[in-house]
């Protein structure tokens, strides 16, 4: 089995194609600038100590080290030992409001970061559960399915924000739907559906639905961001404070009323987030007093990293690079 132990190191070959535009960009402004002078091919052969193909080449090593260097920056791994054992745990689902609210910075430095911020220091504490990512705003949308890679859920959060979601709102009956049917429709218990939100907006169906998902087995937790006193919020377009109808700063509140009646009809708890350990810490407890299922298999317990193959090969490149001229030093001597 393969995988990089630090996988979102590899974002940085994201780079590679502006470079490679870049670099295209740039030859195709020299060619019109030599081809101003008068016949390019003639041109170009009477520069001094010009190699065709050199430029391109030098930079072609110079992308291949970049990407070896990036490769064993990420740590390239494969399991060499496995070993039969017993796991157990539950399956989690996280459904996070993004709607535009959670952009309100009555809490540091804003709703939607410190939701992240519980979330990653919720899976730091897991092990064998499986978990799973639901956004959701007037629209739900799955990001990323149960599963036990954590770092891929991690790499995913990231990038969450308002904007993946158009529709605004807060329809949270919808995530609850999407949520039911993301967990196996077999068992009736181990499943766990963690919502984060300010509990602004949310929808009349939203409790109906709840208690549906009781009945399919799936305990609700409920997570309060925000502060009831409130916070204006800022207007992108505008670049000043969203304002009304009526020309009012529009102010948005944790409607924690609406949150704790989902938890009771799931048949869980309601947390404030203030402290983001100490609520991990609870929800995490409350997870771990659920009944476990088995899920017993081989799984690899030893892995041998191969960084050091990958930066010797970018390393040998770059030098490569730097030794090879990018001109001919020896001038041609004209004989008469």
């Amino acid at each position: 089995m393969l995988r990089f132990e630090y996988i979102y190191y590899l974002f940085a070959l994201g780079l590679l194609p502006v470079l490679i535009i870049l670099f295209i960009a740039t030859r195709y402004w020299k060619k019109r600038k030599v081809g101003k002078l008068g016949d390019q091919p003639l041109v170009t052969s009477q520069l001094l100590g010009y190699i065709t193909g050199r430029s391109t080449f030098k930079f072609i090593l110079l992308c291949v080290a970049f990407t070896a260097i990036t490769i064993g920056w990420a740590n390239l791994q494969m399991g060499s030992r496995t070993e039969k054992v017993q796991r157990k745990g539950v399956d989690v689902v996280y459904a996070l409001d993004v709607s535009k609210s959670m952009l309100a910075k009555d809490i540091q430095p804003d709703r939607l970061t410190r939701a992240k911020q519980l979330m990653m220091r919720m899976m730091d504490k897991m092990q064998n559960d499986r978990v799973a990512l639901i956004v959701f705003a007037g629209r739900s949308y799955l990001q990323v399915p149960l599963t036990v890679d954590y770092n891929n859920v991690k790499m995913m959060l990231q990038n969450v924000s308002p904007d993946m979601v158009p529709a605004q709102g807060t329809v949270v009956g919808d995530a609850i739907d999407m949520a039911i049917q993301s967990f196996s429709q077999k068992e009736r218990k181990y499943k766990s559906l963690v919502i984060i939100s300010d509990g602004e907006d949310h929808d009349e169906q939203a409790l109906a639905k709840a208690k549906e998902a009781a009945d399919a087995g799936v305990i609700i937790h409920t997570v309060g961001i925000g502060s009831p006193q409130g916070s204006t919020l800022y207007d992108p377009e505008t670049k000043s404070v969203k304002l009304d109808e009526n020309g009012q700063p529009v102010v948005s509140r944790l409607n924690e009323a609406e949150l704790k009646s989902l938890a009771i009809a799931g048949h869980g708890t309601y947390h404030l987030l203030n402290n983001t350990d100490d609520v991990a810490d609870k929800l995490m407890t409350e997870l771990s007093g659920m009944e476990q299922k088995s899920l017993g298999a081989i799984v690899f317990t030893d892995y041998n990293s191969y960084f050091q193959y990958f930066l010797l090969l970018g390393l040998v490149m770059l030098l490569i690079e730097w030794l090879l001229p990018g001109a001919n030093k020896k001038m041609k001597v004209r004989t008469a």
